[in-house]
């Protein structure tokens, strides 16, 4: 009986693989091409993640170039492979960079030898480190998200992802819908690089019953572009008119977020110019009118400032400008403004040298909002990660996470306004019973007195340790001992965080590979990520009480 139910499994996996070996058209010490059969969905692509680009031409039967892509075709050893949907394509017509010549001839790579056709792509997850109740791709890198929209019932999330690689490359619009914020369903890709350029971060809106996205071109300069979804928001079809907006004075021009604004009863769009935010506004989407710039001398300006968003929170109106670099312990992270917009200029309330972070760990970053969320809330995801070490963090399948998803809101501490932020009551609903000891994915609520200092620890020694000081005022988090800090000497670090006054209750999120923190009134949050070798399940609490529920999943 055994022996039956092997033939079946073997035979059954012959069925999706067809293993013919694959014959390049060898041209010179860089340049190969190879014709491609239809037999099968796809072609599988070997993948080693420490050689150069092979620029990958798509062509069909008449040999125009339907596509371009950029893989890490293996060398001499496969880390993974990606999979190439063959479609109408026939050729490929490959050229590596750089001088080939010291990694042996073309015709003996690796890459030849692993490839094979297949009608399936397994996406089983094969990593430790995945989160359990966070957003992950399928397979391959992740990192801003974009267009996030609320409609009918489903929370839209789409992001910038490489379908080619878990190292960012091949900028497209990944897709992942939700009814409840924690369990997503990956979607088909939703936009995909035409011949103005990849597709770059952006917004959605909906409008009537279009949900229409707005994105940027990044070919050789960066542009602004449209494109309309009549079958909410799962496929689109691109605007005949693009690029909507264009700028020569500025290379980084990007990330254009819409909005309809109530008040002054126009569209407004702003976008990342440089070390400013752009603002206009339209009547139709269409044609969008300058209307003024935000940022000169205003807050952190270490970096490129990117991904903005312009919302409005009780009385005052916020917007958000995530910096690479600049972050308060280096790299990305997310400052934020408050004060007032009357659909033409944003007037920021505070002096111009007051920086505020909306996070302050390490692993926040491109933090925007979801339009048209139910009743009033304003819910943010983060990309959780930093670009100091994003392409190198101990996973292979796939790479970055979201945050879990966040509500914000407004509190005054001082002569200052700040931006409240709490986890989304979604996660109320996934707590489950409460437990003894930590577990790889686990909420932690930890009641704490003046001064109070928490440890998640493990039997190889590996800790993280934070630490409130009531009387500072303050909240940390050393990371330097958590687990695997090998792979980025930015990683191992101690992030501290002001609390605002004092401080009472502290929710914490553990999900295999991060530590998310927040004061339970929402005047502190720190997000950092973690590799521990294998999972934290101590933790000693001195000054303060702990309870311990599991997540469900």
């Amino acid at each position: 009986m055994k022996k039956r139910c092997l033939f079946v499994l073997i035979t059954a996996l012959l069925t999706c693989v067809t293993f013919a070996q694959v014959k390049p058209i060898v041209l010179g010490d860089r340049h190969a091409m190879l014709k491609l059969t239809h037999s099968s969905r796809y072609l599988l692509l070997p993948v080693q993640e420490t050689e150069d680009i092979a620029a990958i031409a798509v062509l069909d039967g008449h040999n125009n170039m339907v596509q371009r892509i950029n893989v890490k075709l293996a060398i001499d050893r496969v880390d993974y492979y990606v999979p190439f949907e063959v479609g109408g394509a026939c050729l490929l017509d490959i050229e590596w960079q750089g001088d080939r010549r010291q990694k042996g001839a073309v015709g003996d790579f690796v890459c030849w030898k692993d490839m094979t056709y297949s009608n399936e792509f397994d996406t089983t997850n094969r990593e430790k480190f995945r989160p359990a109740y966070h957003h992950t791709p399928l397979y391959g890198w992740m990192n801003d998200p974009n267009g996030m929209f609320y409609k009918d019932g489903v929370w839209h999330l789409y992001y910038q992802y490489n379908p080619y690689g878990s190292q960012w490359e091949n900028m497209t619009w990944g897709h992942s819908t939700s009814k409840d914020l924690i369990h997503w369903e990956a979607q088909p890709l939703a936009l995909e690089a035409d011949w103005l350029g990849s597709i770059f971060s952006g917004s959605c809106v909906t409008n009537g019953n279009e949900v229409v996205a707005f994105y940027t071109s990044a070919g050789h300069h960066q542009t602004q572009s449209m494109a309309v979804s009549k079958d909410g928001g799962r496929t689109f079809e691109k605007y005949s008119g693009n690029p909507l907006l264009a700028t020569s004075d500025i290379a980084d021009f990007r990330d254009p977020n819409v909005f309809w604004n109530d008040e002054a009863k126009v569209w407004n769009l702003i976008l990342a110019a440089g070390q400013e935010m752009r603002i206009y506004s339209s009547k139709n989407l269409k044609d969008w009118t300058f209307e003024s710039s935000f940022g000169k001398g205003y807050g952190n300006h270490s970096g490129v400032w990117e991904c903005p968003d312009l919302f409005k929170i009780d009385d005052k109106w916020v917007l958000i400008c995530n910096i690479n670099p600049g972050g308060p312990f280096g790299g990305s992270a997310t400052q934020y403004f408050v004060g007032n917009f009357d659909g033409k200029r944003f007037i920021c309330e505070s002096m111009p040298k007051v920086t505020k972070w909306m996070d302050y760990g390490k692993d926040h970053y491109a933090t925007v909002s979801f339009y048209n969320a139910p009743d009033n809330r304003r819910v943010v995801l983060a990309w959780m990660s930093n670009w100091q070490y994003a392409n190198q963090v101990p996973t292979k399948q796939y790479r970055s996470a979201n945050s879990i998803p966040r509500d914000l809101g407004i509190f005054q501490f001082g002569e200052e306004t700040y931006v409240s932020v709490v986890p989304s009551k979604e996660m109320l609903a996934v707590r489950g019973q409460k437990i003894k000891k930590p577990t790889e994915s686990c909420e932690i609520v930890v009641d704490l007195k003046n001064q109070s200092e928490i440890v998640l620890s493990n039997a190889k020694g590996e800790e993280v340790t934070m630490r409130y000081d009531g009387q500072k005022q303050s909240f940390s988090m050393d990371r330097t001992k958590s687990g695997d800090v090998s792979f980025s000497e930015a990683f191992p670090c101690e992030t501290v965080a002001p609390t605002y006054g004092s401080i009472r209750q502290l929710r914490i999120f553990v999900d295999r590979c991060s530590i998310e923190v927040f004061d339970a009134e929402g005047k502190m949050a720190m997000t950092n990520l973690v590799f521990p070798t294998e999972p934290y399940n101590m933790i000693k609490v001195k000054g303060g009480k702990v309870t311990i529920f599991e997540v469900k999943n």
